[in-house]
């Protein structure tokens, strides 16, 4: 596992903006606004804080060596994970995923209530949105 292929799959989901808003060396990814992932580019071997739901958070640090409480973060939402040759590509990018989903659906969610992706996309766009996420 690579930082590029981790902000390759990052930056393919929808809505999901990167930026280095603390420092040149870390990669932060935000879904409407919220952060859900950092990582520093530099590091070695390559880990990173990816947002998690309190108990599964708890859960997935007992299960695997490799899934430690979020580095300077809230250590009930956040977990780093370290990629060191332990943690599969699936299972790094189904943390990732889960997320990222989580954060997109509650952005969609708020901006249809506020009718601000009206002006984004077709309303046969957002159909199917709306289907998928909910």
């Amino acid at each position: 596992m690579n930082v590029e292929e981790i902000r390759d799959y990052c930056v393919s989901k929808f809505g999901v903006e990167e930026c280095f808003p603390f420092d040149n060396e870390t990669l932060v990814f935000k879904v409407g606004g919220k952060i859900f992932l950092l990582m520093g580019i530099n590091a070695n071997p390559i880990q990173f804080n990816v947002k998690c739901e309190p108990q599964k958070a708890i859960d997935l640090r007992e299960k695997y060596s490799f899934v430690l409480p979020g580095y300077h973060m809230n250590k009930a939402h956040w977990n780093t994970i370290v990629c060191d040759g332990r943690a599969t590509k699936k299972f790094v990018f189904e943390c990732i995923f889960k997320i990222a989903l989580i954060l997109i659906a509650r952005h969609i969610k708020v901006c249809l209530s506020k009718d601000c992706l009206c002006s984004i996309f077709s309303n046969r766009m957002l159909t199917r949105i709306t289907i998928f996420f909910f």
